[in-house]
């Protein structure tokens, strides 16, 4: 990063914190939908870019935080490598039909695309990172090797935390190679088949990169070895899918522009919300009216649905997980005042609270974006 660029962020965070003030930081702007309300004055930290270290040869790419992940994947592509967790890359707002998102919205989100379950998420990635705090002090974090996991793992908490505890100045990830061989299996199944299925094969050694269940049809991405793949194939069945029409239906999910997230944005203007339910992947199916898309294994469930709020958080609890508002054309009116996210109990609510203070005392960064009074 430049000094320059990092010095004027410092200068606003010093300033913002001397009156009192509140900063909402914001990279491409892509994922403003997510989370609680924002509230303050724009940070823009995009001046905050380039690639700054890559070893592909230690699977190690570090850089910061205003860098548009399709720039950090053009240069993994070139030597064969990829972010393994595929970040959603939502439309950007100010390049119509170009991908968007930034390497600093990607963590400070955590949020994963379809190979989740198989490969882990954003979190298992990130090694290191450097943070202005809401003190105006400029901390790292972590290291740029994998092997270095000494100390508290602030680096991986950061992450998901949607910027409460600061601004991500420059992250180092973990990256991998691409897999040899990818193919795609359809099965024709119901919901409660899919999810069996789903559960038989997680108990054996195969190589399922990704799942996904929609409308009575179960899309199932295999990836690894090339024999490791084909002998899957003829152990699973189900039906080829070519790999061209396959790299865009995987695509589409990952970027949630597959027709399901299309329907159920347009859904929104009428009054439904789409509902993420984080659940066992052994749990049966949800009894919700709406449309149902499952994916991790059965561990993510998206609903499009017009059930009270109260109602749907109800029952991801009776299943042992629990749901986020994921969009609405009203948070506040269809979470009906219940957060978009699942309330914290007293101990976990008590630690972020403590994380918060330590990190931003007087509340400068994304006020109240993760949980109220954060």
């Amino acid at each position: 990063m430049s000094i320059k660029a990092l010095d004027s962020l410092i200068e606003r965070v010093r300033v913002a914190r001397e009156a009192r003030g509140t900063l909402a930081i914001r990279g491409s702007g892509t994922k403003s939908f997510y989370g609680e309300p924002i509230q303050g004055r724009l940070l823009d930290v995009r001046g905050l870019t380039g690639i700054t270290r890559y070893e592909p040869s230690e699977l190690v790419i570090t850089a910061r935080a205003g860098t548009p992940i399709a720039e950090v994947e053009a240069e993994l592509a070139r030597r064969n490598q990829y972010l393994a967790f595929e970040p959603p890359r939502y439309p950007d707002i100010e390049r119509p039909g170009q991908r968007g998102g930034t390497i600093g919205g990607m963590v400070a989100t955590g949020l994963a695309g379809p190979s989740r379950a198989a490969v882990g998420g954003v979190r298992d990635y990130v090694l290191g990172l450097t943070m202005l705090t809401g003190k105006a002090e400029v901390l790292s974090f972590g290291g740029q090797v994998m092997k270095n996991v000494a100390g508290y793992d602030v680096a991986r908490m950061v992450t998901g935390s949607l910027g409460i505890l600061g601004v991500i100045c420059e992250v180092s990830l973990k990256v991998m190679p691409v897999p040899s061989y990818i193919s795609t299996l359809r099965f024709d199944c119901s919901e409660g088949e899919a999810l069996d299925l789903m559960q038989r094969w997680a108990g054996q050694p195969l190589p399922i990169n990704a799942t996904a269940w929609w409308q009575g049809a179960l899309v199932v991405r295999l990836a690894g070895a090339t024999a490791a793949v084909a002998s899957a194939n003829q152990k699973m069945g189900g039906e080829p899918i070519d790999n061209a029409l396959a790299q865009r239906f995987w695509l589409g999910m990952r970027d949630q522009t597959d027709e399901f997230f299309v329907e159920a944005r347009r859904s929104l203007a009428d009054g439904a919300a789409l509902w993420r339910l984080s659940l066992p992947a052994g749990a049966p199916p949800v009894p919700l009216p709406g449309e149902q898309l499952i994916e991790w294994g059965g561990a993510q469930r998206w609903w499009v649905t017009r059930e009270p709020a109260a109602r749907v958080r109800q029952i991801a609890s009776s299943l042992g997980g629990h749901a986020t508002l994921f969009r609405a054309r009203d948070k506040a009116v269809s979470s009906s005042g219940l957060g978009v996210f699942a309330p914290l109990k007293a101990p976990l609510d008590r630690i972020h609270q403590e994380l918060k203070q330590a990190f931003d005392p007087d509340g400068v960064f994304n006020p109240g974006r993760l949980y109220p009074g954060l």
